[in-house]
């Protein structure tokens, strides 16, 4: 039994150009290495989706051997310990070397964790976007001193930081951005 189930695409990719498959590999092949990446993830609710007929799909979750897919995109799906994963592929001209594009990329961000590069899961989720600057953090970097009043800090940053007095262009640039975000 495979670990995953087909389901169609509810909308195919638009991708007009794809080149021929790099990979001279046996799908069986494909899913034991996507059956094992899959199960290194203790994933759940796995689901691959296809661009295909609900009526192609067979009562126990695949593919009818007579399955004829309009297009070669897919999405592979699941739960993990790291969240809710998804991984579209269309870069190839059949669904099989998309499917293998996907078993090869989860295999080599498995082994960023394995390497110690990562142990969190980042290379899953996608490196969570960092927050936004404190706009005061670059006033106080010019003016210290003058953190009690914040008018007299953003004016002293500005003349520290402006091209005419010495400074950059992009310091003063950067100063002014965050007194205009503070509404001075």
């Amino acid at each position: 039994m495979s670990l995953y189930q087909f389901r169609p695409l509810p909308q195919p990719f638009k991708t007009k150009y794809r080149p021929g498959s790099p990979f001279f590999a046996e799908y069986t092949d494909t899913e034991i290495l996507l059956e094992r990446e899959i199960r290194h993830l203790n994933a759940r609710n796995v689901v691959l989706q296809a661009d295909c007929l609900p009526s192609e799909i067979r009562l126990d979750g695949t593919l009818k051997a007579n399955a004829r897919l309009r297009s070669p995109g897919v999405i592979l799906s699941f739960d993990s310990k790291h969240g809710p994963l998804s991984y579209p592929c269309d870069k190839f001209n059949n669904w099989q070397s998309n499917v293998r594009a996907i078993a090869l990329a989860l295999e080599a961000l498995r082994k960023v964790e394995r390497y110690g590069v990562t142990k969190r899961g980042e290379q899953y989720r996608g490196w969570e976007q960092l927050p936004e600057p404190d706009p005061t953090a670059i006033i106080l970097k010019y003016a210290p001193h003058s953190a009690n009043d914040i008018k007299n800090a953003v004016r002293e940053a500005k003349k520290k930081t402006h091209p005419d007095a010495g400074g950059t262009h992009e310091d003063f640039i950067a100063v002014c951005n965050a007194a205009e975000s503070l509404g001075l």
